[in-house]
């Protein structure tokens, strides 16, 4: 091995160089090919969540929502939030076609049985606007008992661990009558010690 430092040819056993010094033991560290700490672990990355059961994947879900705080009155007005938006879109759409398609027709650059069928195209804002009202009445109706239920069983679970609190066995309050007093203090030897030197 050589030396970085000087340049002299040093023994592989030594931990210093011995012409100047230098500490070879932390070049070789440095040099020296290292094995990696980690090996690679599939379990950390997307090919994992491939391959969980549902049950596990549902379970994993509900831990995540639980840590960000998303109770299912949360879910429930985030779906009646969906529901407004959606409706709306549906019906702006429905009312920019049918103003569009009037336009059109009113230019009378269509044939009739174009016209026809451009006049009645604004019934595709009907889909979404369709689909947002299933949403608000979902989370108005359905959403609300499952979110009922879900609190019922928190509450439920909260008061069985309150219960099972009140059964465990406490500790009394502390009673200062059982210490008892001191006979001597910490300076009283030093005290001693002072009055009985100056006697003499």
């Amino acid at each position: 091995m050589f030396c970085p430092q000087c340049g002299s040819t040093q023994s592989e056993d030594l931990k210093f160089c011995k012409v100047c010094g230098v500490n070879l033991h932390a070049v070789l560290q440095v040099v020296a090919p290292r094995e990696p700490d980690d090996k690679f672990d599939w379990s950390k990355t997307w090919v994992q969540e491939m391959f969980l059961s549902a049950d596990e994947k549902k379970r994993r879900k509900a831990e995540i929502e639980q840590q960000q705080g998303i109770t299912p009155e949360v879910k429930r007005y985030n779906e009646i939030k969906a529901g407004v938006i959606v409706s709306s879109v549906g019906i702006a759409l429905s009312i920019v076609l049918f103003v569009l398609m009037g336009g059109i027709i009113a230019g009378n650059s269509v044939s009739h049985d174009a016209a026809q069928i451009l006049s009645r195209l604004w019934i595709a804002g009907v889909i979404p606007m369709f689909v947002g009202f299933a949403l608000i009445t979902n989370g108005v109706i359905v959403s609300k008992k499952m979110a009922e239920a879900a609190l019922r069983a928190s509450q439920g679970a909260r008061q069985d661990s309150l219960e099972a609190a009140t059964k465990a066995p406490r500790l009394r309050s502390g009673d200062t009558n059982e210490f008892l007093p001191s006979p001597f203090s910490v300076t009283e030897q030093t005290t001693e010690h002072l009055s009985r030197s100056g006697e003499k």
